[in-house]
């Protein structure tokens, strides 16, 4: 999708804004075993941001979670192209439409530039569905992926 206009020089977000991303991330994750992670980059190395997201999503070893429930927001800044990736168990668990309904989302902040404002709300989205299919469990879930944004070339 070709939706971004040109980033912020080093590091893509303000010191703050990338603090709201983590801490959307954290708060999401408090209340499921499920797992969320950002990655943002310059350029997409394929023509589709999905199968960049997929190799990202298994380079970072996100399809190692105990119940296959991580989802990744990838952003290729400069060729204003993301993609969200999904693990198979929550994948199938919310279907094809959740995940459709959440890019459209984005795509429609993205378009306004409000880059953060969109992660934040699918990050938000995206946790409360977590929750429900993958609720928090204190005697056996630990946070099994970082919950830092991902930053690549």
């Amino acid at each position: 999708m070709n939706l971004l206009p040109p980033f912020k020089k080093r590091g893509f977000f303000s010191s703050e804004e990338n603090d709201r991303i983590v801490k959307a991330i954290r708060k999401a994750e408090e209340t499921t075993s499920g797992e969320i992670r950002v990655y943002i980059e310059s350029r997409c190395r394929y023509v589709d941001p999905f199968d960049r997201a997929a190799e990202v999503f298994w380079n970072l070893k996100m399809d190692h979670t105990e119940l296959r429930n991580s989802t990744l927001l990838y952003v290729a800044m400069k060729d204003h192209q993301f993609a969200i990736y999904a693990d198979k168990g929550i994948y199938q668990q919310l279907g094809k439409e959740f995940w459709r309904k959440e890019a459209a989302a984005m795509s429609r902040h993205f378009r306004e530039r409000h880059y953060v404002d969109a992660l934040l709300l699918v990050i938000e989205d995206i946790g409360s569905a977590l929750h429900t299919h993958f609720p928090y469990d204190p005697a056996v879930d630990k946070n099994e992926l970082p919950d830092d944004i991902v930053f690549g070339n």
